[in-house]
């Protein structure tokens, strides 16, 4: 969703109709993950991708279909399926998709809703005041009971025809209008959507302290609601099952989760060319980047222009203020023991999830020793990531950035670093899952070679040093730096 947000915005504020193909379930194998979002115009554009190119045709069909009825659908695509080989999806899996249409009619979707009085509210009870009031209007021609109206009826989404009573009045995408102003604030919000029962398509915007549209579902709410908190709490989404009142069994109605917290922070301690590279890097996988130098000839906008934050100041003061979670990233470039040692003794003792440093194995060495002097402990130490990235055989600065990367991406998803085509078993495997060859993805931290990070091309790296020269026995080369002094 956050990477389709900008044209969801857009296509709301210009009043375009459109519909929203969510994944909200994978079984098997399969390129994209619960959350991965397509979106289709009304006039045909569209934006995102649900399944890397297997599907998207097929979706394309069906949410043209939901925007013209506007009716939410549940679609299933994979290999059991009749149709498979005629939607493409190769991957062996099966992904679960939610589409969930919003009406081009402006913030109303209700035809019978046009009072001036209904346009433009903002607050939840408004709305379901509004709703309520228009279809006791309707009950009052015999169109429906008006014992079925109450504020529970009112959701977000579009349920279609073959729904009756105040269900049919409703404010369409007030919970995904609130979620992508949130997104644009990067405030941490969850949106929770009914995939299944009377209520498919019914939206929620859950905040710690307060939510925004409803399911639609009598009883639904509270409980929904309740477990999204907990599910935004811990950063994660995922798909929960109620009764018909919103009883906790795996039973009757799904509803999805997904939590959209603040994109994670990588802090870049080092004003070089290899940070300028790094910076690129991450903006590019979705971090927030900050570089901070205590030199002001080098830490500059001029000189980062990729870099959200660009920071003079002595690193370590920096950290210290800096907002550090689970998901940061902190890569120390510096080189000089008086700014690496602080920085790091204080990363080390931060909950960041990624802690590395650029040198050579003889830096390295040379930084532990510092480190246990300054009292750091083993434990800690064993998280350092050092020498930085993963071997390669990069040269440049950019080759060196991408090292980087991909170290940053298997320490968060626990890959081997191996080349798939040495490895059997599911590629989008779980963390820890083993393979026919061996473990695909292994435990953080695995030791790696040893040896000189930087030699000739084709030299084994095997027990041994990373890069040697081509044809040279890797005991009898000196060990060498890593890029910078």
């Amino acid at each position: 969703m956050r990477e389709i947000a900008d044209a969801l915005r857009r296509w709301r504020a210009e009043g375009v109709g459109f519909a929203v193909a969510t994944v909200v379930g994978v079984r098997g194998s399969a390129p994209r993950q619960p959350g991965a979002a397509m979106a289709v115009a009304a006039g045909g554009e569209v934006v995102g991708s649900v399944s890397g190119g297997c599907v998207e045709g097929a979706v394309y069909e069906a949410a043209a279909e939901a925007i013209r009825t506007g009716i939410p659908a549940l679609e299933s695509y994979g290999i059991s399926d009749d149709d498979a080989f005629a939607v493409g999806l190769t991957c062996g899996g099966i992904i679960d998709l939610v589409l969930v249409p919003y009406p081009a009619r402006g913030p109303f979707a209700a035809a019978d809703v046009d009072r001036p009085d209904a346009v433009g509210v903002d607050r939840p009870d408004a709305v379901g005041e509004v709703a309520v009031a228009a279809a006791a209007d309707r009950a009052a021609d015999g169109n429906v009971e008006a014992a079925d109206v109450g504020a529970g009826d009112v959701r977000s989404g579009d349920v279609g025809a073959r729904d009756v009573g105040a269900g049919e009045q409703r404010r369409a995408g007030v919970a995904l209008d609130a979620v992508l102003a949130a997104l644009a604030a990067d405030d941490t919000v969850a949106l929770l959507t009914v995939v299944g029962g009377g209520g498919l398509g019914g939206q929620i915007a859950v905040w710690p302290d307060r939510t925004v549209g409803s399911s639609g579902v009598a009883g639904l709410d509270v409980a929904a609601v309740d477990d999204a908190r907990g599910l935004l709490a811990a950063g994660r989404s995922g798909l929960r099952r109620y009764g018909p009142q919103g009883q906790r069994r795996p039973d009757a109605i799904g509803v999805y989760v997904q939590s959209f917290a603040p994109p994670a922070r990588m802090l870049v301690f080092g004003a070089i060319d290899y940070a300028a590279a790094v910076v690129r890097l991450g903006r590019f996988l979705g971090y927030r980047v900050t570089v901070c130098d205590a030199r002001p000839v080098f830490a500059t906008t001029r000189r980062f222009p990729d870099a959200d934050e660009v920071v003079c100041e002595r690193p370590v003061a920096f950290l210290h203020r800096a907002a550090v979670d689970a998901r940061t990233v902190i890569c120390v470039l510096t080189h000089d023991p008086k700014f690496d040692i602080p920085v790091l003794r204080a990363a080390l003792r931060s909950p960041a999830h990624y802690v590395g440093a650029m040198g050579s194995r003889r830096t390295h060495a040379d930084r532990l020793r510092r480190l246990r002097d300054c009292g750091v402990a083993e434990e800690d130490l064993a998280r350092l990531h050092s020498p930085i990235g993963l071997d390669l055989g990069s040269r440049t600065p950019e080759e060196t950035a991408v090292s980087i990367a991909a170290e940053i991406i298997q320490s968060r998803w626990g890959g081997s670093g191996r080349p798939l085509r040495a490895t059997s078993g599911r590629i989008h495997a779980d963390w820890g899952e083993t393979s026919d060859n061996g473990r695909i993805h292994a435990n953080q931290g695995e030791s790696a070679d040893s040896g000189r990070i930087h030699a000739e091309r084709g030299d084994p790296s095997d027990d041994g040093r990373m890069h040697a020269d081509r044809g040279v026995p890797s005991e009898q080369v000196a060990p060498s730096e890593q890029p910078g002094p």
